[in-house]
């Protein structure tokens, strides 16, 4: 294979006993008496160690003639095999590869003490397997996996580097770590005890009672783990780990099932704390406003999920985000995406003036007795627009989708039940024994298989899934699945409730965009709830906005433009955006700023142009 590709077998799909080896019966090296594409038994032989099913193949990577061949991608019936070129500017060897025909990882990010570096990057691309290696978890094997690996071997292949001292510390035991982890739901699974016992344990800075504070989770301390919300275990998880007294802390993910406002507090104490000075902080975020609030240099992680990844060398965040974002690496020289994602450059768009879908009257819901009340100030939702809906957790928010959707009946007040709703809940639970293909059902022969690969199954990274169980999917598989399902009922409205959960910044980019043209193509009326502004801000038309006390009561007004909303939510929050200059984008400006002064005196905290003061 000409040495700028790999090959990949996904062992997972690849199913010999299914299928009668296609791949290597039509191999034009194998057609010619060479052995590039052979059972991995006969590659290695009886006793030889494998990864594997000893039926699954294994191709030879010297002998495979490339991407420009393609014949077995082409032929094997379960989509198992990938030859994929890499970019020719990448002339070193992995960092590590986990096996023969496995992923392989190029580059590794460089904390810095004092400082906070993010990666940003696609799900599948590295980014676990990098902190790994950082954590000393795992030691790299230079892209060799039939090596010993050895960290000396490490050291010196990065020496010169700037990740040099790191290593040469983490190689001597002298570095220590604090992790969070990426899926918080799984702690209860892993302790067993109050929120107060769990804290308390990790307190080895003598900081939780003042994180407890800040965090808002003093109500929950006396209460089981396992019986937090997901933004409580988000909150106690990031107590946790910032209590404890580490040299490296690692985040995974800061902002799942947290609103806006907590997403700053949270930024903030991981901010302070990288400011004390001899601390390496690392940080994967999708949240694109609060990563570029939080990191002060940045790595692009790019590469074919599952296949490889290059972790790129340290950017500015500006430069980093915007680089990501127009689709193109310019030190690198590389496209990692055929289409920028572009936002409002000015004003946001003048609020739709069309006819009306559906006018709902005062509405109250209340729960128990006193325990949770929302009030809903009559308004109307207009044909063909995107209704915004932003606010804090425990404030009503999905209650009023679920009045909508019907799926909660309203204490005062009554809606109109002829309306056709299409409704994708919040927390996504789809535990059906059956195929993706099979839950989606007749959808292709409602709009037609053309439209619906082009326009809901392809932006939603829906292909390769489709032959898998409902019950083996990720939980970012499962949000994909349930807004096409949702995206491909015939409906009078769309309701989505938090569509950003669980998908990492490509995939909510395609999901909008998604959601953004179906509504335009088949002049639909959607109704988007999320906490992830740059989501609302490439959707929304105009924005409902709820406030109130979380938990205990919530109110809403009636529909408005994005300005006049979006201001008044940020004002609740006391939080500023600007507009970067190059792309447009949304950009939270630092507390305290001269733009973040100037733009509360004038009333204006959202789409002000960039500020000179924030770099």
């Amino acid at each position: 294979m000409a040495e700028d590709s790999i090959a990949v077998v996904d062992l997972d799909r690849c199913q010999p006993d299914r299928c009668n080896y296609e791949c290597a019966n039509y191999c034009p090296p194998n057609r010619t008496g060479k052995e590039c594409i052979v059972t991995r038994e006969e590659r290695h032989g009886e006793n030889e160690p494998y990864q594997g099913d000893p039926d699954q193949v294994s191709i030879s990577e010297e002998i495979c003639l490339g991407e420009s061949c393609g014949i077995c991608v082409a032929k094997c019936p379960f989509d198992a095999l990938e030859i994929i070129n890499l970019p020719q500017e990448l002339e070193d060897d992995p960092a590590h590869r986990y096996g023969e025909n496995a992923f392989a990882l190029y580059g590794l990010p460089a904390p810095q003490e004092g400082r906070v570096t993010g990666i940003l990057g696609p799900n599948g691309i590295g980014k676990t397997t990098a902190v790994r290696i950082l954590a000393d978890e795992i030691t790299p094997n230079l892209g060799d996996p039939d090596a010993t690996p050895d960290w000396e071997a490490v050291v010196d292949e990065y020496r010169g580097t700037e990740l040099q001292n790191y290593l040469e510390d983490l190689r001597s035991g002298d570095v220590t770590v604090a992790r969070k982890p990426q899926y918080v739901d799984k702690i209860p699974d892993q302790f067993d005890g109050n929120t107060r016992q769990l804290l308390d344990s990790t307190d080895e800075r003598g900081v939780v009672d003042d994180l407890v504070e800040r965090l808002s989770i003093g109500p929950v301390v006396d209460q089981s783990i396992d019986t937090l919300s997901g933004g409580e275990l988000q909150r106690v998880a990031l107590a946790a780990t910032l209590a404890r007294d580490a040299d490296f802390y690692f985040l995974d993910e800061v902002t799942p099932y947290l609103d806006i406002g907590q997403r700053v507090t949270a930024a903030r104490l991981i901010r302070e704390l990288a400011d004390e000075g001899d601390r390496s902080m690392l940080v994967v975020e999708h949240d694109l406003a609060v990563l570029d609030l939080l990191a002060d240099s940045l790595h692009v992680a790019y590469g074919e999920p599952g296949a490889f990844g290059v972790v790129t060398p340290p950017k500015s965040t500006r430069q980093g985000i915007n680089e990501y974002l127009s689709g193109y690496l310019e030190a690198q020289n590389m496209r990692i995406r055929p289409e920028a994602i572009e936002f409002e450059q000015h004003a946001p768009r003048t609020a739709t003036a069309g006819e009306t879908l559906v006018e709902y009257p005062d509405l109250t819901k209340s729960y128990g007795d006193g325990e949770f009340t929302l009030e809903v100030e009559a308004g109307e939702i207009r044909k063909n627009e995107v209704l915004g809906v932003v606010g804090p957790n425990g404030i009503g928010k999905s209650t009023f989708a679920k009045l909508l959707a019907g799926r909660l009946e309203p204490t005062e007040g009554s809606l109109d039940s002829r309306l056709d709703i299409a409704y994708k809940p919040q927390y996504v639970e789809i535990d059906q024994p059956m195929r993706v293909d099979a839950f989606l059902g007749s959808i292709t022969d409602d709009f037609g298989t053309s439209y619906w690969t082009t326009e809901i199954a392809q932006p939603l990274q829906l292909e390769r899934i489709m032959d898998q169980n409902l019950t083996d999917l990720s939980g970012g598989e499962r949000q994909r699945v349930a807004i096409a399902a949702c995206l491909s009922e015939d409906a009078d409205l769309y309701v989505l409730d938090e569509p950003s959960a669980h998908l990492d910044v490509e995939q909510r980019v395609l999901a909008t965009r998604a959601i953004r043209r179906y509504a335009e193509n088949h002049d639909a009326t959607a109704l988007v709830i999320d906490h992830d502004i740059y989501m609302i801000d490439l959707l929304a038309d105009r924005l409902m906005v709820f406030e109130g006390e979380p938990a205990v009561r919530g109110r809403t007004s009636p529909p408005v433009g994005m300005r006049r909303g979006m201001n008044r939510f940020l004002a609740n929050l006391d939080i500023t955006f600007r507009r970067d200059q190059r792309t447009g984008r949304p950009r939270i400006n630092k507390p305290g700023s001269q733009k973040d002064r100037e733009q509360k005196s004038q009333g204006e905290y959202y789409y002000a142009p960039e500020g000179d003061d924030e770099e």
